[in-house]
């Protein structure tokens, strides 16, 4: 084994197997470390970005000026970008291995945990992943079709993701039409008839996952406001009260603070209607004797424990509202890939500090950064330290990492070409990116997204 790898003479060869915020924090950490590197980038679709091109909500692009810094990490003479290339389907794990000392995934958590209930599956139940990438125009989801001929919409869960699916539902046309919403998600919004948005949480005002931003924003829509299903809810029990008062939780004091603020609000004559729910678990879907949803059955919790530990307990209370449309946001969890071990009940890839284990053991060369490291947890910036932890340790192993048989780039662009993989460039990004922005300016939108990988590679072409 040669003892000059990450010198000038012989670079440390890693892949990052996914483009998204916990890539390019990889990426950047190993261009900042004292090894020489090479970095070479992975993503399945042409486009580079993962979640903050096809997660973060259209009407929040602040969120998304971070790609900003990951372009000048792209821009760096160690990182190149391979888009179009699925590491796991059109080249597998162990081909990769020929090129690469080590190969760090972070793939994030692409699937959504069920409910687990019945009627989970009737027509109109769907998950939030699949309406969040519909209307962020993600390739593989541009085709779905969901019913918004339906009046009331149901979102289960209170997280950040839940808030986007609530209020892109809620908003007007008018406000979405300058964002870079996909043209046939706004297309299908200006067709919808939905009145109510309802979003259900199984715990209280004081524990809800959402964040104030996110929260805030409700109050300030053109044409819904927010309404309590049960205005007693925030009536705070004295745990509840303790854990507002811990100022490790100064993000869910102020949550109370804007949602008591709602409590005045008139909805009035208000076009639509966003309704908030605490202490509600779904327990059935229920049909009219079709295949479609048509109700959700709900029961009533309560709170049980300490300050900071309370759990939802079911009360045995249950009561039926209508449901015409339902969307799941209670968790994701990660997809399997071929050649890396898996925990299926977790939905990760196991590992110790982002070095990927098998049956406890570590397995050499293999390593993963993420959400689909640590689970579906933490805001995009998270993924910065979750990242450097994992570098860290990749960087640690240097000296036990077996040397790849091909140190060569041009050799895995041979591959990839003998296997008619259409591989995308950075360069070839930028193209798509130039030819995205000049549509939007000509909709008078922010940019008009490619929705097919066919339309990408056009316009590199």
């Amino acid at each position: 084994m040669p003892s000059d790898l990450g010198t000038e003479q012989r670079p440390l060869r890693v892949a990052v197997v996914g483009s998204g915020p916990s890539g390019f924090y990889a990426a950047e950490a190993l261009c900042k470390s004292d090894a020489h590197v090479k970095v070479d980038m992975f993503d399945r679709l042409p486009a580079p970005y993962g979640l903050v091109r096809y997660g973060v909500a259209p009407d929040h692009q602040k969120i998304k000026n971070v790609i900003k810094v990951y372009e000048k990490t792209a821009a760096r003479d160690e990182v190149s970008f391979y888009g179009n290339v699925g590491v796991g389907e059109d080249i597998s794990v162990a081909d990769m291995r020929k090129y690469y000392d080590a190969i760090l995934f972070t793939v994030g958590a692409a699937s959504d945990r069920r409910l687990g209930i019945d009627g989970e599956d009737l027509a109109g139940s769907y998950t939030a992943t699949e309406f969040v990438a519909w209307y962020n125009g993600h390739p593989d989801y541009r085709d779905r079709r969901f019913d918004l001929s339906q009046e009331v919409a149901v979102i289960i869960g209170q997280g950040n993701v839940a808030m986007d699916v609530s209020r892109i539902l809620c908003k007007s046309v008018d406000e979405l039409s300058k964002t870079d919403i996909a043209r046939h998600a706004l297309e299908a919004l200006a067709e919808s008839r939905v009145k109510e948005v309802h979003m259900i949480g199984r715990r209280g005002p004081a524990q809800a996952a959402f964040t104030p931003v996110e929260i805030r924003e409700f109050g300030e829509l053109d044409s819904c406001v927010p309404v309590f299903a049960n205005p007693d809810d925030l009536n705070l029990s004295p745990a509840s009260q303790a854990e507002l008062e811990d100022p490790k939780n100064a993000p869910k004091k102020k949550n109370y603070e804007i949602l008591s603020g709602f409590r005045d609000l008139d909805p009035g004559s208000a076009a639509k209607k966003f309704y908030i729910h605490f202490f509600q678990s779904p327990t059935a879907l229920l049909s009219d004797g079709g295949e479609r949803i048509a109700r959700l059955e709900l029961e009533r919790n309560e709170l049980t424990g300490d300050p900071g530990k309370q759990k939802a307990q079911g009360t045995g209370e249950k009561t039926v509202m209508p449901c015409g449309i339902l969307f799941r946001s209670v968790g994701y969890r990660g997809v399997p890939i071929e050649g890396v071990p898996f925990h299926e009940q977790w939905g990760v890839f196991p590992n110790e500090g982002g070095r990927i284990q098998d049956d406890g053991r570590t397995v050499t060369g293999l390593y993963t950064a993420g959400w689909i490291k640590r689970g579906p947890s933490g805001v995009i910036g998270t993924n910065k330290p979750d990242a450097e932890e994992t570098v860290g340790n990749l960087l640690a192993d240097i000296g036990s990492l077996v040397p790849c048989s091909q140190p060569d780039s041009a050799a895995l662009e041979a591959d990839l070409s003998s296997r008619n993989i259409r591989y995308i460039r950075f360069e070839d990004w930028k193209k798509i990116d130039a030819a995205e922005v000049a549509n939007g300016e000509a909709a008078c939108k922010i940019r008009e997204k490619f929705v097919s990988v066919d339309e990408m590679l056009a316009a590199v072409s």
